[in-house]
């Protein structure tokens, strides 16, 4: 069966339940678009529908950001407010480049996938939340588990039913999403569709998108579709590679927690960590400074 119908399929097969959905795919591949008609198709189709970009946010306000924080909880927070997953209580949480979380709201998401519940940063009383969770991301997370950037056992509360998209160069639909994309005066031609489909598109639906807007503005002054394409692909000629992992950056609680663990043996903690001996007395030393 055609892998483009197949992921197709397995996102209505998924809208019927209410798991935890990890979208994975190369960056432009869609992921978004994928988890907003998931959205649609299931029963919380009617309900929020909450996008966050994980790479946008800062680890020193992630945890307010996600769980929210009641009025007074530190300074600056005049009033109460809810968070993303209070936000999405009884519709949708999509956690887009999910591979960017810290390592704390990794652990606090866990815990809020395990008890169906979330505590506001300065509030002692867990509130019941009722969501379904979908992850995205273009990054490996299997590779960063074994680099130890991310929870394993979080991978496997995402992955419950996990959807691939292929890259657009794989699909066998090429001509339908440019049909939809296309905003120009005139139709796409045969000849247009056939020379587009010569092409492997390393950025993807997002790449074709843009490439299809300029053109519309092109075309209406007599700029050819094979001259645009040419100085397209020759402006991103170069190899995709997939970027570095997050810089892992343990809180001191956690480094702490970590060296008693290993009776006090600072070398040990470090490799445990996951960080250089040198970076873990620095961030010692930075946090005695601070209090």
């Amino acid at each position: 069966m055609n892998e483009n119908l197949d992921f197709k399929k397995m996102l209505q097969i998924a809208a019927n339940s209410d798991l935890p959905v990890l979208i994975t795919g190369e960056s432009g591949t869609g992921k978004e678009v994928a988890a907003r008609e998931l959205h649609a198709l299931s029963m919380r189709g009617g309900k929020p529908f909450v996008a966050v970009n994980c790479g946008a946010i800062s680890a020193g306000i992630a945890e307010s950001l996600f769980c929210g924080h009641v009025r007074g909880a530190f300074t600056g927070a005049n009033r109460e407010q809810h968070g993303f997953v209070r936000a999405a209580n009884g519709g949708t949480l999509f956690l887009d480049e999910v591979a960017e979380l810290s390592p704390e709201i990794q652990k606090s998401l866990l815990r809020t996938l395990q008890e169906k519940t979330v505590m506001p940063v300065g509030s002692q009383r867990e509130i019941r939340v009722d969501f379904r969770l979908i992850c995205a991301t273009h990054r490996n997370l299997p590779v960063l588990i074994e680099k130890g950037f991310f929870r394993q056992d979080l991978y496997f509360r995402l992955a419950a039913l996990p959807i691939k998209i292929p890259p657009l160069r794989e699909r066998g639909d090429l001509r339908s999403i440019a049909q939809s994309l296309w905003r120009g005066r005139e139709p796409l031609t045969e000849h247009n569709f056939s020379v587009l489909q010569t092409y492997s598109w390393p950025g993807n639906i997002r790449q074709l998108k843009n490439f299809l807007e300029r053109y519309a503005l092109f075309k209406e002054h007599g700029y050819k579709l094979e001259s645009l394409l040419k100085s397209e692909f020759e402006q991103c000629n170069f190899s995709l590679k997939e970027p570095p992992p997050p810089q892992y950056k343990p809180s001191t609680c956690e480094i702490n927690e970590e060296i008693q663990g290993n009776n006090g043996n600072k070398s040990h903690a470090a490799k445990k960590l996951g960080i250089s001996r040198g970076s873990l007395y620095y961030r010692l030393r930075r946090f005695r400074e601070q209090v």
